[in-house]
């Protein structure tokens, strides 16, 4: 292992016990799958990202009244990888809070997974 990808490893590794511990479970309709993204981590469902790990925070990518929901109860903020790089328009980066309650973490990676495998 090289370069970004070490630096990669403790995220790919955080996320797959993250979702351990909150029990996302695979099921047949759906593949989840950790891979290296960047110098983070990434989850796939059935080959789409729906959440990333990375030095930024933990984003999913949510619909529209998830994200606004997110933002307004200040649970959630805009992702933007870079300083001055595009914000992510369908992703939201999980606040602290919400991040330390396992139910409502379980429930949004579950509408996450719901929403990128819908389309």
């Amino acid at each position: 292992m090289q370069g970004i990808e070490a630096m990669a490893e403790p995220y790919l590794e955080r996320l797959a016990s993250t979702l351990d511990a909150l029990r996302i479970l695979k099921s047949r309709r759906v593949r989840l799958e950790c891979r290296h993204f960047f110098s983070g981590a990434a989850l796939y469902a059935n080959g789409k990202i729906c959440a990333t790990l990375t030095p930024k925070g933990f984003a999913v990518k949510l619909p529209e009244p998830d994200r606004l929901r997110l933002f307004q109860t200040r649970l959630g903020r805009r992702l933007r990888y870079f300083k001055n790089g595009p914000v992510k328009k369908e992703y939201v980066v999980l606040g602290r809070a919400l991040q330390s309650h396992a139910g409502r973490m379980r429930s949004v990676l579950q509408d996450s997974i719901k929403y990128v495998t819908a389309y």
